[in-house]
């Protein structure tokens, strides 16, 4: 299975870039911006297949950037990072379409093992969804 290709939103420089750093060196493609107005920009110019965001952000929060990134790209896995733990936004991020919610700061592991179920997931979603497809007549 090839590798999926993540984009890292989060507002915290040094956090941002050493995760992206990590993960590169896991072997994974990362891209990664700084808020939620530039992660959309981003995702109008290039696919990612599971996006690590951070909840709390200046100017758009996370679960606005979330609501937007599955208008943009519905079938993209969105994993939420947040430092304060709450119920509230658990079942929201749930209500919008996001994968899972983790705690920060989570150990790598963790969160490698989330990317990869997110990434199968969305993997599975779309074969199952190409098997269901009439097949296309060949002229």
């Amino acid at each position: 299975m090839p590798k999926p290709r993540i984009l890292l939103v989060d507002d915290e420089e040094r956090f941002r870039t050493n995760l992206q750093k990590m993960l590169v060196a896991q072997g994974l493609t990362v891209g990664a911006v700084s808020s939620g107005e530039a992660a959309l920009q981003e995702l109008k110019l290039n696919s990612y297949d599971v996006i690590v965001l951070d909840i709390r952000m200046p100017g758009m929060d996370g679960l606005a950037t979330l609501k937007e990134i599955k208008s943009i790209n519905p079938e993209a896995e969105v994993i939420i990072l947040s430092g304060h733990a709450s119920m509230d936004a658990a079942v929201e991020i749930n209500r919008l379409g996001g994968y899972d919610y983790l705690m920060k700061p989570c150990p790598l592991e963790e969160l490698l093992l989330k990317i990869e179920a997110a990434y199968e997931k969305k993997v599975d979603r779309e074969q199952r969804t190409q098997k269901s497809r009439p097949p296309t007549e060949s002229a």
